[in-house]
């Protein structure tokens, strides 16, 4: 009798353990669920705040008034290359992001800050 009353204790133990484990565990999810919720609209703006290189380099040409010719003729390659750059169907060389820089006056680091590195 004593023995059955021991195991019934230790059942009773054992599922209250697994129950307040169960409990732990609901409030943890619905704590990372609300978070996550939550953290939409920072998501929606890191989003929005990505850009490619291209719009990059067009962002900064158009904010100093210059043209296409104007950079092409600057760094000695061709309008068609410049406006491969700023559509995204080629990627500047080193060298020539570095002169980019310089022409629109801003770190090589100001250009690529912000990119989308997931769609290369």
């Amino acid at each position: 009798m004593l023995f059955a009353t021991w195991v019934t204790a230790l059942n009773i133990l054992v599922f209250a353990a697994l129950a307040a484990a169960v409990i732990y565990l609901f409030v943890l999810i619905v704590r990372v669920l609300k978070k996550y919720i939550g953290s939409k609209e920072m998501r929606e703006e890191k989003q929005a705040a990505k850009r490619t290189l291209g719009e990059s380099l067009k962002e900064h040409r158009t904010q100093r008034h210059m043209t296409q010719d104007f950079v092409a003729e600057a760094l000695g390659v061709s309008r068609q290359t410049v406006s491969k750059w700023e559509n995204g169907s080629a990627d500047p060389s080193t060298t020539n992001l570095l002169a980019l820089a310089k022409l629109y006056g801003v770190a090589a680091e100001e250009l690529l800050r912000g990119i989308d590195r997931s769609e290369e």
